[in-house]
């Protein structure tokens, strides 16, 4: 009789770990010095002041120490990390038919840029440190909506509301992983909605690490204006490899008055992944800001989405969920300060582990006291689905207003028995059962993305449960 599969490593992942020879035109040397600083400046062709950006953040990042409060990273080891890998193309390209063919190849198999055509306005893809393709459809466009790579905007006309906005919400000194960030950054999107524009279908930006021992250091800057409307969708994944990867970009958001941004991400990085992503809103007078976080991937992960909710009214939501398999241990979670009056937030989050992993979710809110009537839910449920696995729930609240109204939910279980036992006897067999339980289990999350994006992330659990049973 053949043996039960019972780990992650025996399960087929091809879908995303296929990849192709590493046949980059150009890889900077691993490490982390000035002079790798200095080289990615003159590859990336930088204005002088980020130059200098770059190297202050070297210097801060060399001063600060590793945080030593969440999982283990002692794996990682910058001196291994190649900051830089430039795929073997030469330029972007506006026309998918222009991509070189094995680069090209890697994002149909991901579905872009089929997904391109079907729904979504607007499609940038980047592969290992650099975009390789950006377009926007003629009709968004001649809304006057912006969306481009970064390094064109900062190279273009758009160069002085980059420099006004990069690096301003998450600034180097942030941690040492932004920092790090700072220094070496490459590639990204920048998206600005000008005011009272409704985007009514969603860009996205896709981010595919294929080198391995690499990190990955993009950052997204998207400005929406007052009153304007956008549903950005961010993509990720990578192949598994024997040698650690490292991702650690940044998204910064500006959210104007009355604007809405609904910020959506299913990462699916490979298990030799450490994901130190930093991500984080600003919201003004009567925003919303709305977060969808689907964390299946990576070895490693610290990832807390940050609202700032600093205009009257302003509102965030955050909904998440988490699946952590054998050998994976994913710290994640949300961060919001409430700066002014009559401010909302509400989170509400699933956390899944199996086969030894360990998912933790930490939140932290603040109401400052200026913050008046201001209201915050946080509602946090844990499913284990063996006697191995972790789960855990660090909950902070600093309120500091005696108006405001603040709740606060956490629980912890494991699967019914009975509920398998129920499915079972319909003729379901128990892999599917406990997949379908686990899927009921994630739908908050599923719900609020795009059809094919919850479809993804209801595949993704059913290979990550498929012979847990052994």
């Amino acid at each position: 009789m053949a043996e039960n599969k019972t780990r992650i490593d025996d399960i087929d992942r091809s879908f995303y770990d296929f990849r192709f020879e590493d046949k980059d035109s150009y890889r900077i040397q691993s490490g982390l010095t000035r002079e790798i600083i200095e080289e990615i400046s003159r590859e990336k062709n930088d204005p002088e002041w980020m130059t200098e950006f770059r190297l202050k953040s070297l210097e801060t990042f060399n001063a600060m120490s590793m945080p030593d409060w969440g999982p283990d990273i002692s794996g990682l080891n910058m001196d291994n990390i190649v900051t830089y890998v430039r795929p073997n193309t030469e330029r972007m390209h506006a026309s998918w038919d222009e991509v070189p063919e094995d680069i090209k190849t890697t994002f149909e198999k991901l579905g872009i840029p089929q997904s391109e055509r079907d729904s979504l306005a607007g499609v940038g893809a980047q592969y290992d440190s650099e975009l390789v393709y950006h377009n926007i459809r003629k009709e968004v466009a001649e809304q006057g909506v912006v969306y481009t790579d970064i390094e064109s905007a900062l190279h273009g006309e758009y160069k002085d509301m980059i420099r006004e906005h990069f690096m301003k919400l998450v600034p180097p000194s942030d941690h040492k992983f932004a920092a790090l960030h700072g220094a070496v950054w490459s590639g990204g999107s920048f998206v600005y909605v000008p005011p009272g524009v409704s985007v009514e279908i969603p860009l996205q930006s896709y981010f595919r690490l294929n080198a391995p021992g690499a990190g990955q250091f993009e950052h997204t800057l998207i400005i929406v204006d007052k009153g304007a409307d956008l549903h950005f969708i961010e993509g990720c994944s990578a192949p598994k490899y024997n040698v650690a990867n490292l991702h650690a970009g940044c998204v910064e958001l500006f959210v104007g008055e009355n604007a809405r941004l609904r910020y959506s991400t299913i990462e699916n990085w490979s298990k030799n992944m450490y994901n130190l992503n930093t991500k984080r809103a600003r919201v003004e007078k009567g925003g919303r800001i709305e977060w969808v976080s689907g964390s299946f991937g990576s070895h490693v992960s610290y990832l807390y989405p940050m609202s700032i909710l600093n205009g009257e009214g302003s509102r965030c939501e955050f909904t998440g969920v988490t699946f952590a398999g054998e050998g994976q241990n994913l710290d994640t979670g949300c961060k919001i300060v409430h700066n002014a009056p009559d401010t909302t937030s509400v989170v509400n989050t699933r956390s899944i582990s199996k086969s030894g992993g360990i998912s933790t979710f930490r939140s932290a809110v603040v109401v400052n006291k200026n913050a008046e009537n201001s209201k915050t839910s946080v509602s946090c449920q844990s499913l284990m689905l063996d006697d191995i696995s972790r789960s855990d729930t660090i909950p902070a609240m600093d309120i500091r207003c005696g108006s405001a109204n603040v709740g606060h939910e956490a629980r912890i279980g494991k699967i019914s028995d009975d509920a398998v036992f129920y499915l079972m006897s319909r003729g379901v067999s128990e892999d599917e059962a406990r997949a379908l339980i686990v899927s009921g289990f994630a739908e908050n999350v599923s719900k609020e993305l795009p059809l094919e994006y919850a479809v993804e992330m209801n595949n993704l659990i059913r290979i990550e449960m498929k012979g847990t049973v052994g």
